[in-house]
């Protein structure tokens, strides 16, 4: 996210416009003035480059997140309404957001069908359209009627397309260790008495006779199958059986003694 260069545009150089400045721009834009529009994209790369700096925990290209910013930045200039007594910025931000997010569903690995994605826009646009209207955020019931859409199809939609975060992904550091997501998922497999028994039987193998202990490690460990464990050692797969059976016959008497 450090570039200097991006899409060969030279962030360290970008021009920022005045919001006078825009003001005059968007209304000779209006009007189909193409120069003013061009010069109005150059005015706000930075609030491109400033909205795809949320996105670097993603593993995208800045590239790619930047070309996509900037199509929601000219969707914005313009949609843009000049009678209305908001600042370009505040209206051109979230089209900036919602073009990159669409974006990172649309190329999400985890495949949703089209009818699911369909509705979900359709509920993110009427979301948008009922909060300008009210001045305020919507309820899942008034976008479900809005649209005539049960409400529980609207939910699995919008859950459908929320994106993926890493189980490293930090949520919360007070200056010291970060805690992960990872450390906040009950794992019933990693409990303090599956530990214990790990360690009884990494313990318990130190016991067994080296033949038995390499089978062992072999067939659990490395997974592999009686007859290519046969063969790397060069003994006959019944012998490989033979020492497997008692080999895990030894470790649990040991096991039972602990």
């Amino acid at each position: 996210m450090n570039k200097v260069e991006i899409c060969g545009v030279n962030t360290a150089k970008l021009p920022v416009l005045p919001n006078k400045t825009m003001k005059q721009l968007l209304a000779r834009i209006q009007k189909g003035d193409k120069k003013a529009r061009e010069k109005m994209v150059q005015g706000n790369l930075r609030l491109v480059l400033s909205v795809i700096q949320r996105f670097n925990n993603r593993g995208e290209y800045v590239d790619d997140l930047f070309q996509v910013g900037c199509i929601g930045l000219m969707k914005a200039i313009d949609n843009f309404d000049l009678s209305q007594n908001v600042k370009f910025s505040t209206y051109a931000v979230p089209m900036i957001i919602g073009e990159i997010r669409r974006y990172l569903r649309d190329n999400n690995p985890i495949r949703v069908s089209r009818s699911l994605r369909d509705i979900a826009y359709k509920a993110l646009q009427t979301r948008d359209t009922l909060a300008n209207r009210f001045s305020k955020e919507p309820t899942i019931t008034q976008i479900a009627e809005e649209l005539k859409i049960p409400q529980e199809e609207i939910v699995f939609a919008l859950d459908a397309i929320q994106d993926p975060i890493s189980l490293f992904e930090p949520i919360y550091n007070d200056g010291g260790d970060p805690i992960f997501v990872l450390d906040q998922i009950s794992d019933e497999k990693n409990t303090e008495g599956a530990l214990i028994e790990g360690v009884s039987i990494r313990e318990g193998m130190t016991h067994l006779a080296e033949r038995e202990r390499l089978i062992l490690t072999m067939r659990f460990y490395e997974g592999r199958t009686q007859m290519e464990v046969a063969e790397e050692i060069g003994i006959s797969q019944a012998q490989v059986s033979r020492l497997e059976k008692a080999a895990l016959k030894h470790l649990r008497k040991y096991m039972a003694v602990l």
